[in-house]
């Protein structure tokens, strides 16, 4: 793969209004970052759970702040690789485009969660299962193989991407109308679903969005593995590592805070990424400040920072594998032992400690319960629209999605669409409302 193809500001949907020259004080890139900043999908990410529950008193992440840490990282890294890559491309048309990676790795960075639905990870998996286990078993014969493993396999990486670039009612063609950069930086798993079943798990885009994907890869000149599935852009590892730094790092600050994790258990466990030299310096410097919090966030921030040149390391010196599609894992699975060996022990940590607290069970199990009846109730109205009880909850979709669409699959997938953009207060409301438990206020 090429820079000079895969640095791209064309624009979905926009591509016959195309200009190089458009000039301005913003670069295209910087307008895609704007552009989700401003948008309604991320607004609602302040209101989705991350790992804990959105929090009381004890401010812990949400899926805002977690995508907000994540560009801020995601940057950072760009830099890092950019400041690394560039004298070997000096003079060159690449060497002039690469400055613009950290514009769409920022950017990517926001829109990496846009597409997931409310309660976490477990939402996804609740919506999966309901094909799976669920009623949606009994629908099974009215869908096609390939829908059929998007449902079953439901994706919030795929429905990020169909949040960006789909047509919904009375948008746009290209839905955000993003560049062809940004929107392949997303994709950590470019191939269809048809694939989530045979060892990946995952997969980047729906049936939907099959063909949008194939124009943007071919844009781009990734390397197409077969009909449905390429090689990722070279810039998803840095989004990926932006996202893997920031989740398990701030997973055990929000730990400490909720006070799954003593103190000085987490300072050891964010020392141990150092060596003896750098741990006696970052001792003094933590005698400065009395707040526990403070010392666990100064900590924090030089983990970071430390992971950050790790990953742009291992960028740079695997350039030439990541652009013949041959590079192997992921940039934090390759970072030096030192820095490997301490993020394991907080991978550990967290997994044992943080993901299956009490409470972060209680929410998975609740939110399971509520999006299980949402779908029942919401795919019920829109295969049966003629009853009356349909009509009256087909009133309660945003008039962007098509309940009235000519198959069986579109209707689902508006349903899907409508579940996974609630945050999770509105998603609870409706639940208590759909199931009598509560009243609507006037």
């Amino acid at each position: 793969m090429d820079w000079n193809r895969l640095i791209c500001d064309k624009r979905l949907g926009m591509e016959n209004v195309h200009d190089d020259n458009k000039g301005g004080v913003r670069s295209e890139f910087e307008r895609d970052y704007d552009r989700l900043v401003f948008s309604s999908p991320f607004r609602r990410l302040q209101n989705k759970t991350q790992v804990f529950p959105l929090p009381g008193s004890i401010f812990v992440h949400n899926r805002l702040t977690h995508s907000l840490e994540v560009a801020c990282v995601g940057r950072s890294l760009a830099g890092e690789v950019v400041q690394r890559l560039l004298p070997g491309y000096q003079g060159t048309p690449a060497g002039e485009r690469l400055p613009a990676i950290g514009e769409i790795v920022a950017a990517a960075c926001l829109a990496h969660d846009l597409g997931n639905p409310p309660f976490g990870h477990s939402g996804e998996k609740t919506i999966g299962a309901y094909f799976v286990e669920g009623r949606g078993r009994e629908l099974r014969d009215n869908f096609t193989e390939a829908q059929w493993a998007d449902l079953v396999h439901f994706e919030g990486n795929a429905n990020s991407l169909r949040t960006l670039v789909h047509r919904f009612n009375g948008r746009r063609p290209g839905g955000f109308a993003m560049t062809y950069s940004t929107l392949a930086s997303i994709v950590k798993y470019p191939y269809s679903s048809l694939h989530a079943g045979k060892g990946h798990g995952k997969f980047g885009f729906f049936t939907t969005e099959a063909d949008t994907f194939a124009r943007i890869a071919g844009e781009l000149g990734l390397l197409q593995l077969s009909a449905d599935s390429w090689c990722r852009h070279p810039l998803v590892y840095l989004v990926e590592a932006a996202d893997d730094i920031c989740y398990q790092v701030m997973d055990i600050e929000d730990g400490h805070k909720l006070k799954l994790i003593g103190t000085d258990e987490t300072i050891e466990l964010l020392l141990a990424f150092f060596d003896d030299e750098r741990r006696a310096h970052m001792r003094q410097v933590m005698t400065l400040v009395d707040d526990p919090n403070e010392k666990v966030g100064y900590l924090r921030s030089c983990v970071v920072g430390l992971l950050v040149r790790e990953c742009a390391t291992v960028f740079a010196e695997h350039e030439a594998e990541i652009l013949a599609g041959e590079f192997s894992g992921t940039l934090i699975e390759n970072i030096g032992e030192r820095a490997a060996a301490g993020y394991a022990r907080c991978s550990e940590l967290a997994y044992r400690r943080l993901y299956r607290a009490g409470y972060v069970v209680d929410i998975d199990l609740a939110g399971s319960r509520i999006i299980t009846l949402l779908l029942d109730k919401l795919i019920e109205a829109v295969l049966h629209p003629e009853r009356n009880y349909s009509q009256l909850l087909l009133n309660k979709f945003p008039q962007q999605y098509d309940v009235h669409a000519p198959t069986t699959f579109e209707k689902v997938q508006a349903v899907l669409d409508h579940i996974s953009a609630m945050t999770d207060v509105y998603a609870l409301n409706l639940y208590r409302q759909l199931d009598g438990i509560s009243l609507p206020t006037v």
